[in-house]
């Protein structure tokens, strides 16, 4: 749910950020390899949300101050009130590390945006015109955001099957 609505968020942002240049991109033919790239950048911001939805998870499951998630789950429901607080015995200890949770999940929204925003305009996996000629293409041309959503499910596979191997070999 959280990395859901993070991913909704900064595709939203960059869409409102970038669309001013989507404009001047638009009247350009989009190719098979604008596409490639464009998934490519969506399907490593997914990954991007579910290594950091992983980091948050393990935050809470392996805190040794709160000790797990029934313990997270208990300190959350009583959260902002301090008598509820005092009932479930929450120490200053427990106070402190749910608050580094919570400021690192607050967090996460904008570092999404800073990574996938990284990703368009400092690196080599996609260009701003090409992200902005392909975002116009899909927001007028449903056949487009078909062939895309098709491109990212096949990248997604790839890079899923990709880092089940190497976490396997890690084990290993």
């Amino acid at each position: 749910m959280i990395m859901k609505k993070v991913l909704l968020f900064g595709s939203f942002f960059m869409g409102l950020a970038l669309s001013t240049f989507a404009q001047e991109a638009a009247n350009e033919p989009v190719t098979d390899e604008d596409l490639t790239q464009y998934a490519t950048v969506e399907v490593m911001t997914s990954l991007y949300v579910e290594d950091k939805t992983d980091e948050l998870r393990n935050m809470i499951l392996n805190n040794e101050v709160i000790d797990g998630g029934a313990r997270y789950n208990e300190i959350k429901a009583a959260w902002g009130d301090d008598a509820k607080l005092t009932e479930a015995n929450v120490t200053d200890e427990e106070k402190a590390a749910y608050q580094a949770i919570l400021d690192f999940q607050n967090s996460l929204q904008q570092s999404v945006v800073d990574y996938k925003t990284n990703l368009i305009t400092d690196s080599d996996v996609i260009s701003v015109s090409v992200y902005n000629k392909v975002l116009a293409a899909i927001k007028g041309d449903p056949s487009v955001k078909e062939k895309l959503d098709s491109m990212i499910l096949t990248i997604k596979e790839e890079k899923d099957a990709e880092r089940a191997a190497a976490k396997e070999d890690g084990e290993n």
